[in-house]
């Protein structure tokens, strides 16, 4: 605790340093002498003040199931650390490395919706509606500083664990700009909180938190499904209490998962990467060997969806080595019943957008 501070008092010089850089520019859009691209396709965008973390994965599907029956649905994704550039269209079947893991598996999970990635979206939205006429809508991933686009609807993630409100600017902390930033969004999902998570917890982070009297805010959780085998969707894992797990992961933050994983599993390990990291051989043999001195007979290796689109390029070794390695399904929850009122929100804005 006392490096963590001393930490942050020698980062602070580099911190202010930042936060003017992005208080300016923030500044410039405040004054309009920087103007945000409105469009005539509604657009929602689903971002966060911090880097990594927040669940905007699992959110933007939570968004695609509610409307993918309704609507055209297209997402737009920068591609973190794709090895292409320019504006793709994502297909199932193509390579990790040029899509990014997160287009990928929405490309995977939901056939019927146009998949995107670019870097500069203001361009991109037209290449989308040039391409596809009938699409109804644009969802933006992680898309809260990209400020060229103006979104119709913005919807801002907060992690319960580490609030925005508590948090600090880059390289001191983990917020991509200052704090007042919050006040773009339209709404807040206070994301990733206890499943047991009480009324009076939830009330006094809404006072932490401040909103403004036009946003409304929202406390979501993560509801995990029956692991499935990574080579071969039919076969399903039981989570029992007599289960040892190896949890092998490349995201932002395992906590919330980690902490799960104690509920159903008698003993967990993990297997820690940078977030987004492409697995190696090395590190599939590291896996192995790692899972091979874990006690007991019944045990398997456990891995996140964006993580399995990294992994499944070692599927021969996997299959040759016969690595159990089983992938966890999460889906978006909301606490207080406020699943239907922000499913209403989210459909009042397209309705109104239409009139």
């Amino acid at each position: 605790m006392v490096q963590s501070t001393v930490a942050k008092l020698l980062l602070s010089p580099l911190s202010l340093l930042y936060g003017a850089g992005v208080g300016f520019r923030n500044w410039a859009y405040r004054r309009g002498i920087m103007r945000g691209i409105s469009f005539s396709v509604p657009v929602i965008s689903v971002g966060n003040l911090s880097v990594g973390g927040a669940g905007k994965t699992p959110h933007i599907e939570y968004l695609i199931r509610l409307l993918d029956p309704y609507i055209n649905i297209a997402t737009l994704s920068r591609g973190y650390r794709r090895k292409t550039r320019g504006f793709l269209e994502v297909r199932p079947e193509m390579p990790v490395e040029d899509v990014g893991d997160e287009p990928l598996q929405y490309a995977r999970k939901f056939p019927d919706v146009m998949v995107t990635v670019a870097e500069e979206r203001a361009f991109a939205i037209p290449e989308i509606v040039g391409r596809r006429p009938d699409i109804q809508l644009v969802l933006l991933d992680d898309a809260f500083q990209h400020r060229a686009v103006k979104p119709g609807l913005n919807i801002l993630l907060t992690e319960y664990a580490l609030p925005f409100t508590r948090d600090y600017l880059l390289p001191s902390g983990r917020l991509r700009e200052w704090r007042s930033g919050y006040e773009r969004a339209d709404v807040i999902v206070v994301s990733k909180c206890p499943p047991n998570l009480d009324r009076a917890a939830a009330d006094r982070l809404i006072e932490e938190i401040d909103p403004l009297p036009h946003q409304r805010v929202f406390f979501s959780y993560y509801g995990y499904a029956t692991p499935y085998y990574l080579l071969d969707h039919r076969y399903r894992l039981r989570m029992e209490e007599g289960i040892d797990v190896l949890l092998i992961s490349a995201i932002a933050n395992t906590d919330y998962l980690l902490s799960h994983l104690r509920t159903a599993a008698k003993n967990v390990r993990s297997l820690d990467y940078a977030d987004h990291h492409y697995f190696s051989a090395n590190d599939l043999s590291n896996l192995k060997r790692r899972f091979e001195e874990m006690p007991g007979r019944h045990r398997a290796i456990i891995t996140t969806e964006k993580d399995a689109t990294r992994l499944e390029v070692h599927r021969e070794y996997i299959a040759a080595e016969k690595l159990p390695v089983f992938v966890l399904p999460v889906e978006v929850k909301f606490h207080f019943g406020q699943g239907g009122i922000f499913d209403q929100l989210v459909r009042d804005y397209l309705i109104g957008f239409e009139s």
